[in-house]
C-alpha cells in the first residue's frame, strides 16, 4: 500500500506534477458501485463480514477503512476516464483492480474500477467504444468476466500464461507470454498484438492498466523486464495513442517489487512519461 503515497511524493518532489494538478476525490456512491457488484457483496465489505476464506481469496484483511479506500479508487478511475475524453489523456495515481468479480474480490482487488468506469460512461455516452489495454503481468480475469459479451468493449491483456490467476476468463484478445520472458521478446509480442487489436477495434477511449509487476525484481510478476524495457513500453504505447488522438486513461495496476520503493519508481516513471508526451503533443 505504501507505493501509492511514495509514488505521489516522488512525482511532487521531482517536479513532475504540481500539487494543483492532482485532483482529490470522494468515495463513489454505493449505487455507482452496484453497476458492477451485487448489493450483498458490497454489504459484506462495508460491514466487514467476509469470512476467513474470503479474506484469504481477497488477500487483504477487512478493516473499516477498506470500503472507503476502495470506493475512492473507483471514483478516481471514473474521473480519470472522463478527463481523458475531455483533454486527451489523464492519469489515476492508483486503479487497475482487475481481479474483482461481481460477487467477490480476489488478488488485492476489492471493487472493479475498470468495469464500473465503463458502465458509468455508457450511461452518459451510449455506444462509446472502449478498449481495455492491460499490460499488468497478470490477466484481468474479473474485468473480462464483468465486460464479456459487450460489443462496445474490447479487452486486451498480455500476461504470463502459467501464473496467477489460475482460473483465467477469456477476454477479446488474451496474449500469453512464457514465464520469465525477456524484455525484447515481450515488447515485440506486445507491440505486434496490440496493433492487431486496435486494427479490429478502433476505440473512442483506451483504459490502460500499465502494471509495474513486469519488472525482473518483482515478487509475483514472473517477467524479466528492466527499467529501460518498461520505459520503452510506456513510450511506444502512449506515443501511439497520443499521435493518433485516441484518448487514454492511465491506471497503475499491480506491482510487488522486492525493493518497495522500486514499485513506486516504476509507477512514477509511467506518469512522468505520460506528462512529457502529453506536453509534446499539446495535451498538457
Amino acid at each position: 500500500m505504501d507505493k501509492f503515497r511514495v509514488s505521489k511524493d516522488m512525482l511532487l518532489q521531482g517536479g513532475v506534477l504540481r500539487a494543483e494538478e492532482i485532483v482529490e476525490v470522494r468515495p463513489a456512491h454505493e449505487f455507482i458501485l452496484q453497476r458492477a457488484h451485487t448489493r450483498e457483496y458490497l454489504a459484506k465489505i462495508y460491514h466487514g463480514l467476509l469470512d476467513r476464506k474470503e479474506q484469504l481469496q481477497l488477500g487483504l484483511p477487512v478493516t473499516p477503512q477498506l470500503f472507503a479506500r476502495s470506493a475512492v479508487e473507483v471514483e478516481a478511475t471514473r474521473r480519470t476516464c472522463e478527463t481523458a475524453l475531455r483533454e486527451g489523456i489523464a492519469v489515476c495515481l492508483a486503479g487497475g483492480t482487475h481481479h474483482a468479480f461481481r460477487e467477490h474480490g480476489e488478488g488485492y482487488c476489492v471493487f472493479n474500477d475498470i468495469a464500473i468506469a465503463i458502465r458509468s460512461l455508457q450511461i452518459k455516452r451510449p455506444g462509446i467504444r472502449v478498449i481495455v489495454v492491460d499490460t499488468d503481468a497478470h490477466q484481468g480475469n474479473g474485468t473480462n468476466s464483468l465486460l464479456e459479451n459487450d460489443p462496445n468493449v474490447f479487452t486486451y491483456s498480455i500476461h504470463v500464461g502459467r501464473n496467477y490467476p489460475t482460473r483465467k476468463v477469456n477476454g477479446s484478445m488474451d496474449v500469453e507470454t512464457v514465464r520469465y520472458v525477456e524484455g525484447h521478446m515481450y515488447l515485440a509480442q506486445l507491440f505486434t498484438t496490440l496493433a492487431a487489436a486496435l486494427e479490429v477495434f478502433p476505440p473512442d477511449l483506451v483504459i490502460w492498466i500499465a502494471g509495474a509487476d513486469n519488472h525482473k525484481n518483482d515478487r509475483f510478476g514472473q517477467m524479466m523486464l528492466s527499467l529501460k524495457d518498461l520505459q520503452k513500453r510506456d513510450e511506444v504505447i502512449l506515443g501511439a495513442f497520443l499521435k493518433n488522438r485516441i484518448p487514454v486513461a492511465v491506471l497503475y495496476g499491480g506491482g510487488y517489487n522486492r525493493q518497495g520503493e522500486h514499485t513506486a519508481k516504476i509507477h512514477r516513471n509511467t506518469v512522468a512519461t505520460a506528462k512529457r508526451l502529453a506536453m509534446a503533443h499539446g495535451r498538457a
